[in-house]
């Protein structure tokens, strides 16, 4: 077992995996665009079915002219801790595998799955350089994939907001006592060996 941020895990890991969270406190603060990308370099290097790697990153950085409307694209109760981050980024998916043959695409049985690893890797590579990553599911998908400029080919998959950890004082009422990191369900309930298993 490990333990580390108040977290303790089943059998033993690196405590980065525990470490890593998503707090909704953000320092208000910019971040440099080096910064930034090197989590997105980090996470262009995630695993992918035929290497096809079907992410796509769109980001904005605080203080950019894009960031009121990439903030806009979020659902109100996102909007309300989010604006304090210093990088939203939107994780797109190619729905279909563009083929070198003349044949035409096909559809990709992976593209979420190959853009969840993709997220992973941000997570994780923002815990390391000082930053926390949480991902949002609640955002208008199809104003952000006219905002974006999205081909139809892509899928809006989440949205990420990026920076620095503050004092969970800064956040509005009814958030603030859920500002810890949270647990997991017990490995044995999630993991099963030959056949899958209802654990109620």
């Amino acid at each position: 077992m490990t333990s580390s941020n108040n977290r303790q895990s089943d059998f033993p890991i690196d405590p980065l995996f525990l470490d890593r969270w998503s707090p909704r406190a953000f320092v208000d603060e910019t971040m440099a665009e080096s910064t930034l990308l090197t989590i997105l370099e980090a996470a262009h290097w995630a695993p992918s079915a035929s290497n096809y790697q079907p992410w796509r990153f769109i980001y904005a950085r605080k203080g950019t002219e894009a960031w009121t409307p990439f903030l806009g694209i979020l659902n109100e109760s996102n909007q309300a801790w989010a604006k304090s981050a210093s990088a939203l980024v939107f994780i797109l998916s190619e729905t279909a595998m563009r083929r070198t043959d003349g044949q035409p695409p096909r559809p990709s049985r992976t593209h979420s799955f190959d853009a969840g690893a993709a997220w992973a890797m941000l997570a994780m590579q923002a815990t390391l350089s000082g930053y926390f990553a949480h991902g949002m599911a609640g955002l208008d998908y199809d104003k952000a994939a006219e905002l974006l400029g999205v081909p139809e080919t892509f899928r809006v998959e989440a949205a990420i907001a990026v920076g620095r950890r503050a004092d969970p004082a800064d956040l509005p009422d009814g958030l603030r006592q859920r500002e810890v990191p949270n647990g997991r369900k017990r490995l044995d309930e999630v993991a099963f060996e030959g056949r899958f298993q209802e654990r109620l």
